[in-house]
C-alpha cells in the first residue's frame, strides 16, 4: 500500500497546473450514457474515481477510452446493460448517477444502494423521489434500485419537483434524466455550484433545453433526443482551493493555472483575512504568503458559501497560524476524523459535537499518520509540508481518488514529499 513521505519545512514556489474538477468529470462520464452518439471529454483527470466511472459504464456496454493528454473518448450507441452493480458502486458513490441518465436513454435501470460514507450517510431518497415525481416506477429489493417507466410509456415525464435539501449528486440525477423527458422539469432548491453548471453546459452542447442552472431554481425542457459533444471540463476548485492553504501554510509564492477564483470566493475571502496575498486572473490564481497567518473562524455551508470539501485543509493551515479558530461543520456528520491525526503531529484541537476549536501552535512536528478520507489526506499532506522532521501519511489510496498526482505536482515546486511503496 503506497504511503507518502514529506520532510516540513520547505517554502513552495513556482507553477502549478489545476487538474479537471472530479466532481463535475464523474457526472459528465454518466451525462455521455444519453447520448448514441460519440462524446469527447477534455481534461478529465485521472484519478481511482474516474478509473472506477469507466469500468462502470463500460460494463454496460459503452466504449469508453481515457488518452494521455487528458482526453475520454465515450460511445454509449452500444449501451445494452443498464446495471450498476455493487462490486463497482462501493467504492465509489458518485455511481449513483448513472440511475438518471440510463431510465431516460434506456427505460430502466439496476443500480446498486452505495452503502456507507466514511464522512457521513448521502442519503438517496431525493434522488427517488424526484425520480418517482417524473413517472418512474422504483423499488428497492436486495440492495438495489429497480427503476422502470410504466406499461406503455417510452419516456419519463416533465415534473416540479423540490427536495427536502439542497443536493448536488440530486440535481445532477434530475437534470440528466429530464433532458430527454416530456414536457417541461423544474427544480427548486437545485444545487448551485460551478460543477452543475458546468455539466448543464456540456448538456446544452448536446441539445438539451436549459435554463437557470447556477440559481437554486433550473428549468429543463425535454427532448427526445440528444446528440454528441465535445466538453472540456471545468477547474477543480477544490484542488486549487488545497494548494492555496498549502501555500499559505508553508509561505511561498505559487501561481495556479487553470485556476478560477470566482468559483473560490469563501476560501479567498478567508486566506485574505488570514493574511495571504492572492491575485486572480481569468484563468489563474497567484499566492503568496510571509510569517505566520492569523487564524480564522468558519462555517460550512452550500455554494457559494465555504465547501465543507475545503474545511480540513482550511483546518491544518488554523493549526499553525496565530490565535484561536473556530470551525463549524455543518454538511456531514463524520467530517472530523482527521482532527486525531492532527493532534498526533500536535496540533491543538478540542471537539464539541460539530465545532471545532483550534487553538494555533507556533510549530508542528513529523509522525506517522493515517488518511481516513479524501480531504482528510490533504489535510495531512498540508500539516505535513511544515511539520518539523519526516511525517508519514499511510492510506494515501483516499488521497487518489480525488487528487492527479498531488505528490508531483507539489515536488515540482519545491516540496520535499515522494510516494514510498
Amino acid at each position: 500500500m503506497d504511503k507518502l513521505k514529506i520532510r516540513g519545512g520547505n517554502r513552495l514556489h513556482g507553477v502549478l497546473d489545476v487538474a479537471g474538477a472530479k466532481n463535475a468529470a464523474l457526472p459528465e462520464l454518466c451525462a455521455a450514457l444519453l447520448s448514441a452518439e460519440p462524446v469527447t471529454l477534455v481534461n478529465v483527470p485521472r484519478l481511482q474515481d474516474v478509473a472506477t466511472m469507466l469500468k462502470l459504464i463500460r460494463n454496460m456496454g459503452v466504449t469508453a477510452e481515457h488518452h494521455e493528454d487528458g482526453r475520454v473518448t465515450l460511445d454509449a450507441g452500444g449501451l445494452n446493460n443498464p446495471e450498476a452493480p455493487y462490486e463497482l458502486v462501493k467504492t465509489m458513490r458518485a455511481s449513483v448517477l448513472a440511475l438518471g441518465p440510463l431510465l431516460a436513454r434506456f427505460g430502466r435501470a439496476k443500480v446498486s444502494l452505495p452503502g456507507g460514507c466514511a464522512i457521513g450517510s448521502r442519503p438517496v431518497d431525493q434522488h427517488l423521489k424526484g425520480l418517482q415525481a417524473m413517472g418512474a416506477e422504483i423499488t428497492v429489493e436486495h440492495g438495489y434500485m429497480l427503476a422502470s417507466l410504466p406499461a406503455g410509456r417510452t419516456r419519463l415525464k416533465g415534473a416540479h419537483i423540490t427536495t427536502d435539501m439542497v443536493t448536488v449528486t440530486g440535481t445532477e440525477n434530475f437534470m440528466m434524466a429530464a433532458a430527454l423527458a416530456e414536457g417541461e422539469t423544474v427544480l427548486e432548491n437545485a444545487a448551485q455550484e460551478p460543477e452543475i453548471t458546468d455539466l448543464a453546459e456540456m448538456l446544452i452542447k448536446m441539445g438539451a433545453k436549459i435554463e437557470g442552472h447556477g440559481t437554486s431554481k433550473i428549468r429543463i425542457q425535454g427532448i427526445e433526443r440528444l446528440h454528441g459533444c465535445e466538453h472540456q471540463v471545468v477547474a477543480d476548485r477544490i484542488e486549487a482551493g488545497t494548494f492555496l492553504c498549502a501555500v499559505a501554510a508553508t509561505g511561498g509564492d505559487v501561481v495556479l493555472r487553470h485556476g478560477r477564483a470566482d468559483h473560490l470566493d469563501a476560501v479567498i475571502d478567508k486566506l485574505r483575512d488570514a493574511g495571504a496575498t492572492i491575485e486572480a486572473g481569468a484563468d489563474f490564481i497567484r499566492v503568496k504568503s510571509e510569517g505566520r497567518l492569523k487564524a480564522q473562524s468558519f462555517r460550512t455551508t452550500e455554494y457559494p458559501g465555504f465547501p465543507t470539501d475545503m474545511q480540513a485543509q482550511f483546518m491544518a493551515l488554523n493549526c499553525i497560524s496565530q490565535g484561536a479558530s473556530k470551525v463549524t461543520e455543518t454538511i456531514f456528520e463524520n467530517r472530523f476524523m482527521h482532527v486525531n491525526e492532527l493532534v498526533r503531529l500536535g496540533a491543538h484541537i478540542q471537539i464539541d459535537g460539530k465545532v471545532s476549536v483550534i487553538e494555533g501552535v507556533e510549530k508542528l512536528s513529523g509522525a506517522t499518520v493515517m488518511a481516513t478520507d479524501l480531504r482528510a489526506s490533504a489535510s495531512l499532506v498540508i500539516a505535513g509540508l511544515v511539520a518539523e522532521g519526516e511525517t508519514i501519511v499511510d492510506r494515501i489510496y483516499h488521497l487518489d481518488r480525488g487528487y492527479d498526482r498531488m505528490e508531483a505536482k507539489l515536488r515540482a515546486v519545491g516540496a520535499d514529499i515522494e510516494r514510498v511503496k
